[in-house]
């Protein structure tokens, strides 16, 4: 039951993608469905364009914060440091602080640096929202593994890297893969940064859902379609990564 429930709207969405506009408040599930609006959606290329911006910020963006979180992620759960609380829930805090809150001062700091409307700066500022979660999930499973394993490793000669590639990172791979899943959903699916700090060059699929909206009606089809298809990536790598995500989800990744 709760399946249907949960899975409802991602029907409803993918029903009204296929109807005409004319249809769109006459009937329900009676109608005669059509690829016209997949059809205006790919017609001039812009939409793949659209697309792709969005799969180049947000993979570039949880690829950052994997770079920045894992090593701070276990420096936050063995070394002992003064503030070290502090700057883990200050961490936590940039994942709960309101957009609308920093988005007047980042949009003056990117007009005068040269970041806005560049992928670059959309990748900078997604780490917002990526960071914090891998931050805290990657936390939670680097407490979980007892540093007398790290130590053992040592005294048979090998280094800290070594010791952090080998032992330490396939022990993580669940909470890695659950919390860039997260990340990559949340970046995915942002408006506010993305509407806001990009301009013409750099229109990602949630932005250009906007398009189909005129002054004096709105293309429910079109843009259900829009929607339908940039859930796509989303649905196929949950899929796809189904087992590790339980997995992540299951094994004390939210501690923290």
């Amino acid at each position: 039951m709760y399946a249907l429930f949960a899975l409802f709207p991602l029907f409803w969405m993918l029903l009204i993608s296929f109807k005409h506009d004319r249809e769109m408040f006459n009937t329900i599930f009676v109608f005669h469905p059509t690829l016209e609006n997949y059809r205006v959606l790919f017609s001039t290329g812009e939409y793949i364009g659209y697309f792709m911006n969005n799969v180049f910020v947000s993979v570039g963006a949880v690829l950052l914060s994997l770079v920045v979180g894992v090593p701070a992620a276990y420096a936050l759960a063995r070394f002992d440091f003064k503030g070290k609380e502090d700057l883990a829930f200050t961490f936590l805090s940039f994942r709960f602080a309101p957009e609308m809150l920093v988005i007047l001062p980042l949009f003056l700091i990117y007009q005068r640096i040269g970041l806005y409307d560049t992928a670059f700066g959309l990748i900078w500022v997604f780490q917002l929202i990526s960071l914090p979660f891998i931050i805290w999930i990657l936390r939670g499973y680097f407490e979980d593994i007892s540093p007398e394993i790290e130590h053992a490793a040592r005294v048979d000669g090998y280094s800290w890297w070594r010791v952090f590639l080998k032992i330490n990172m396939p022990l993580i791979k669940p909470g890695m893969v659950a919390a860039a899943l997260l990340s990559f959903i949340f970046v995915w699916n942002n408006f506010t940064f993305a509407l806001l700090l990009a301009g013409q060059d750099v229109v990602t699929t949630t932005v250009a859902s906007l398009k189909y909206i005129s002054s004096d009606t709105v293309h429910y089809g079109q843009m259900a379609a829009a929607v339908t298809i940039s859930a796509l990536p989303e649905v196929i790598l949950a899929l796809l990564i189904q087992k590790h995500l339980v997995r992540g989800l299951s094994m004390g990744a939210v501690k923290g």
